[in-house]
């Protein structure tokens, strides 16, 4: 049971008062109905041609199974119901081997990989693991087993969801690596093919992949000779790291950013290790500034509130805005740790800001508390101020450097002027789900 101090917490806070190393204590949390993020079961669908299996207690499997029924994609997900005697009767690993082994035969067709989740309640217990990898492997030789992780209650360690990010490349086999050839490697959708980054890449003649644009498992496979693999958001770190220590590949972390300097220094960057010229960014930079100030021109001064679910850099991304002359009045996120510069700027600059927290429990009344009409940048910030103007975007919506500013700003603009179907949008999880694969 909650101690009664969990509900006099403050969900907000001035940023003026904020510790960026602490801005708001763990405790009892409230998960808000906006669905527009992905989980590890959308992820894992991207690899082509896999099938998803969940071994996890009847309450874990009924997020996963509606997930899958959502994205019409139930015929590529099957699961193993586990019991508390499975715990201690000593069938751990041979339950789950055998559970495997009856879905595979029943399928009617042999899946090129399976990804076999476990879930907490299997590594409190202490199962091996590698032991059903092996096994399932040794019994068939011609599907790759890769060993995933259902395990939320883990997450002082590696999160679920970037591990799944690197899981989702398990299943790839050393190639030669091939010098002419990039990979965009941790996304759950394709990087807007009008950024430079996707732009550099092509117009010097080299191959890009990218997971979320294979249309079959042998194109995945050929990720594998890719030379340079390129990160960008903060849960696709690992799977580069992994990438690079099995097959010898580059790992360039080009984090996406709202700073013009970080974002031309992370094109050097791209261009230094690819051996061309750095392109001039003149006419990129000037359009991205034109698109800010039309925004600012049509939004004039309603208040605007910005979310972590949006982009990965909300902190980065107010400052750009308040640079620009737009009143940001609210951010709602949990931390702030990697935009300490953008941090320190607004506590200086705008002093006033509030910074709301995503899973405070008392953020449970908020939606009904009367609100000053908002622009919104997120669906939990839609959710959570009760406006139907809001840009329905998660993650960065792909867009990425000069070319990305432009575009989230005249998003802001058409959500400015349009309003959406806010109980519409929030209810869809994934984002629209199948739309997305």
């Amino acid at each position: 049971m909650s101690d009664r101090k969990d509900l006099d917490r403050p969900h907000y806070i001035k940023i003026s008062d904020a510790d960026i190393g602490g801005i708001f204590p763990s405790s009892l949390e409230y998960n808000p109905p906006a669905r527009g993020m992905w989980n590890i079961v959308h992820t894992g669908m991207l690899v082509p041609g896999a099938h998803e299996i969940f071994a996890c207690a009847q309450g874990c499997l009924r997020g996963v199974i509606l997930t899958a029924a959502e994205m019409f994609e139930l015929d590529r997900l099957s699961w193993i119901s586990v019991s508390e005697e499975d715990m201690f009767d000593g069938t751990l690993e041979s339950d789950i081997i055998d559970g495997v082994c009856e879905i595979i035969e029943k399928l009617g067709h042999r899946p090129p990989v399976v990804l076999l989740y476990l879930s907490c309640i299997h590594l409190f217990a202490g199962v091996d693991f590698d032991v059903i990898i092996n096994e399932l492997g040794s019994r068939y030789k011609d599907i790759f087993f890769v060993d995933c992780y259902m395990t939320p209650t883990m997450r002082t360690t590696v999160s679920p969801v970037m591990k799944m990010s690197a899981q989702v490349y398990g299943a790839l086999k050393p190639l030669p690596l091939n010098e002419k050839s990039v990979a965009i490697v941790g996304n759950d959708r394709a990087t807007d093919e009008d950024s430079e980054l996707v732009r550099i890449i092509r117009q010097n003649g080299f191959k890009l992949y990218d997971i979320c644009n294979c249309r079959s498992f042998d194109e995945y496979l050929q990720m594998a000779e890719a030379a340079v693999n390129i990160s960008y958001i903060p849960t696709g770190v690992l799977a580069g790291e992994e990438l690079s220590q099995r097959f010898g590949s580059k790992h360039l972390h080009l984090t996406v950013s709202y700073d013009f300097d970080t974002i031309e220094e992370n094109y050097r960057t791209l261009c230094d290790t690819l051996g061309i010229e750095l392109p001039d960014f003149t006419d990129e930079k000037a359009a991205a500034e034109k698109a800010l100030e039309n925004a600012k021109m049509i939004i004039g001064d309603t208040p605007v509130a910005v979310d972590y679910t949006a982009v990965t850099r909300p902190f980065e991304l107010a400052k750009l805005l308040c640079e620009h002359g737009f009143d940001v009045r609210y951010i709602v996120a949990d931390s702030a740790g990697a935009e300490a510069e953008a941090f320190e700027w607004l506590k200086e600059n705008r002093p006033e800001l509030l910074i709301y927290s995503p899973v405070n429990v008392n953020m449970l009344e908020m939606p009904d508390e009367e609100h000053e009409h908002i622009l919104a940048v997120g669906q939990k910030a839609a959710y959570y101020f009760a406006t139907d103007n809001f840009v329905n975007m998660i993650v960065g919506g792909g867009y990425y450097g000069f070319s990305g500013i432009k575009k989230i700003a005249d998003l802001m603009v058409d959500a400015h002027l349009n309003k959406k179907d806010r109980a519409e949008y929030l209810k869809l999880k994934g984002m629209g789900c199948a739309s997305c694969l």
